[in-house]
């Protein structure tokens, strides 16, 4: 047994954080769903500026869509949603078989919106329409902004993947508004059922601190910032107020673990995926993780319902000089900014793209 079917056996779901036309296309994705045991993938703007970037495989889409009339942020919705649809129909089978717990896929909102309260609850209404698929989620930022635009979207009736969480009080901010959009949809007689997922981006607080901290403490802050998240995860499922809305048929947000793809070069390439096994919850990670855990990596003890050492790590960071709290606002802010820049990049890649396809027609 590798490790990605010692994940699925351990109640853990493995998606894929990544998507291109050229692994729909040549099969690539079935045989992770056949293999690696693969239920669900996520997509960002950096993801899909460095697919259509690379491959020739979207250029007949642009080509046509151009000459249709379609632009910018419309041609590439478009674009995104037609892999977005294939790969929904390929997880199919393990979000009926799940009931809707799993199978999923996830369209993010344009990153400009990541501060536009009203105008990412428009957006997010528009896109899961366009999808037409009921294993699609909408990814939303956690930001201030954005945990409103979250609930509404909750109430609403639209499946939410909220983005860009990295700390403990972002994700509870994130839950807080998952469970009050249930909640408002109980008062108002809708079904409660609404299935949401939180993700915490973990190798990034790692990455932030590696010429600050001693070298005992490298590699070690995202595990332990991920512990103390996934405590006040079991909390939240273990609480009065969720466990009345259970009784109601609501279904819990899952927590998904975001950014596992290891960046020190010096340590494991599955670090996070192993530090990070825990049942009720989800790993997403690139292809490169993924290959590396199904061919070498070992699936040990479940992390601890308690968030274990996490409190007892993170005061060893805070003497070390680390403003833990700073620093997890700091890279939701810089999180967004970078998702901004994939997004002009994007955008001017696909404007280049269909003057140059229309000129060579």
């Amino acid at each position: 047994m590798n490790g990605t079917h010692e994940l699925r056996k351990l109640g853990q779901s493995l998606w894929l954080d990544s998507i291109t036309r050229d692994m729909l296309d040549d099969g690539t994705l079935v045989r992770y769903i056949d293999d690696y045991s693969i239920t669900g993938l996520t997509s960002n703007p950096t993801i899909f500026d460095e697919a259509i970037g690379k491959s020739r495989a979207y250029d007949e889409s642009i080509r046509a869509k151009s000459r249709a009339g379609n632009r910018d942020e419309a041609l590439f919705i478009d674009l995104a949603l037609e892999d977005l649809r294939r790969a929904a129909d390929l997880f199919r089978p393990a979000f009926e078989s799940s009931h809707g717990v799993d199978g999923w896929v996830s369209m993010e909102l344009s990153p400009l919106l990541a501060y536009d309260t009203r105008r990412s609850i428009d957006a997010a209404q528009r896109i899961y329409a366009q999808a037409d698929r009921r294993n699609l989620y909408v990814k939303i930022p956690g930001t201030p902004e954005g945990i409103p635009a979250i609930e509404e979207s909750i109430f609403n009736g639209v499946p939410i993947n909220v983005t860009l969480l990295f700390s403990r009080d972002q994700y509870v901010a994130a839950a807080e508004a998952y469970l009050r959009g249930v909640e408002r949809r109980i008062a108002a007689g809708a079904h409660p059922q609404v299935p949401s997922v939180a993700s915490l981006f973990v190798s990034r607080w790692d990455k932030a601190v590696s010429d600050k901290v001693p070298a005992e403490l490298r590699n070690r802050l995202g595990i332990a910032v991920a512990k103390q998240t996934y405590r006040a995860y079991r909390e939240i499922l273990a609480s009065p107020r969720w466990k009345a809305l259970e009784r109601a048929g609501a279904r819990s947000q899952r927590l998904l673990w975001a950014s596992t793809g290891t960046k020190d070069p010096a340590a494991s390439d599955t670090l996070y995926v192993e530090a990070l096994a825990a049942p009720d919850t989800i790993n997403t990670m690139p292809e490169k993780t993924l290959r590396a855990l199904a061919e070498h990596g070992k699936i040990g003890a479940p992390m601890r319902e308690d968030g274990g050492d996490a409190e007892a790590e993170l005061e060893r960071f805070k003497n070390a000089g680390i403003d833990i709290d700073a620093l997890g606002t700091e890279l939701q802010r810089e999180g967004a900014e970078q998702f901004v820049k994939s997004w002009n990049e994007l955008m001017q890649r696909i404007a280049d793209k269909s003057e140059r396809l229309a000129s060579a027609a």
